[in-house]
């Protein structure tokens, strides 16, 4: 599953056609809505126009059509997919001192082996989210969602519900059973999440595929109390409706994040992609992403935007650990989708 569907899956049938009438110096591979101006409005003052994008619909469908022979020269994909297409050999690092912002970019979603330089940049990240507890402030105290312990209360049994999506699901996990860095869980730490997941499953309602089931869910009642990502309690309460989302829960809250990676032997121009990618770290882009439900990985650039409108966001500060959903081995990523597909199977 991709995190970004609030831009629209109504315009999924178009993803694999070209945008239109755009700068052919520069082809992105992206998901449809990220070509909005707003993102990218340096690279258009320095050049005259937008890059060229393709859009494709899910990061399996990009990654298929790449080893099969379609070149592009950046690519926007998320955390998860970086192991498997770093070993296919088809990205490369980025050179981190052509990147405008480097020093700006949240340490915790770059990770501390490249901040230390002791590891190569081949995920650029760019835009993130925030995962944490929705709840109904009608039904729901913020004392009985201060702790992630919330999940195992019987008193909510089928009236809970958590993603279907393996990284957030083990996001959770991890944090429950007092992990908050998952790139080196060991073997113990692993074994102890799926348990925990497994303890919850019949305490689940469901397993909430996008934003707007879980919405719906929400809005009838049916669920009282969700793990979700930032952008559900802010449409919510948009509409009107009794919404909280507490990220300071007493075990840590999510993360997880987007970014690009640079295509090997890609045809277009190399100093375009880079200014494109310091386009979308500069600070008058992180306004448009936010408006578009994410926050900029540019530190220096999500704070200028001001604490109220990032706490409105669901991107405030908090005060517990963060668990970012960094890239993690395919060896522990296939291992959680294993666990996650028996547990949600009921074993």
């Amino acid at each position: 599953m991709t995190k970004h569907l609030l831009l629209g899956t109504a315009i999924a049938a178009i993803a694999a056609l070209p945008a239109l009438a755009q700068d052919d110096s520069l082809l992105v591979f992206d998901y449809s809505g990220f070509e909005d101006p707003s993102f990218h409005q340096p690279y258009i003052d320095a050049h005259g126009d937008s890059p060229s994008f393709v859009f494709f619909g899910d990061e399996d469908e990009a990654f298929q059509r790449l080893v099969s022979g379609f070149t592009a020269d950046v690519t926007h994909i998320c955390a998860g997919s970086v192991p498997r297409w770093q070993a296919s050999g088809i990205i490369e690092p980025w050179d981190t001192a052509r990147i405008a912002a480097f020093a700006d970019l949240d340490s915790s979603l770059v990770g501390q082996d490249v901040i230390a330089g002791s590891a190569d940049l081949y995920f650029l990240p760019i835009d993130y989210g925030t995962t944490a507890v929705t709840y109904n402030t009608d039904e729901v105290t913020p004392e009985q969602v201060s702790s992630l312990a919330v999940f195992t209360d019987p008193a909510f049994a089928g009236r809970l519900s958590i993603p279907d999506n393996v990284d957030d699901a083990f996001a959770l996990a991890y944090l429950a059973t007092g992990v908050t860095d998952w790139t080196d869980a060991t073997d113990a730490q692993f074994e102890a999440a799926a348990d925990w997941l497994r303890s919850i499953h019949e305490n689940l309602r469901t397993y909430w595929t996008d934003p707007a089931e879980l919405g719906q869910l929400m809005g009838s009642g049916e669920v009282l109390v969700a793990w979700a990502w930032n952008e559900v309690p802010v449409a919510m309460a948009d509409e009107g409706f009794p919404v909280g989302y507490e990220r300071n829960t007493t075990e840590g809250t999510s993360a997880w994040l987007c970014g690009y990676v640079n295509m090997v032997e890609a045809p277009g121009s190399e100093d375009r992609a880079y200014d494109y990618v310091n386009a979308m770290l500069n600070p008058a882009s992180a306004q448009g992403l936010l408006e578009g439900g994410f926050g900029t990985a540019n530190a220096a650039a999500l704070a200028s935007l001001g604490e109220e409108t990032l706490e409105a966001n669901g991107l405030g500060t908090v005060i517990v650990p963060v668990l970012a959903q960094l890239p993690i081995s395919n060896d522990q990523r296939e291992r959680q989708a294993e666990a996650f597909e028996r547990i949600k199977a009921g074993f």
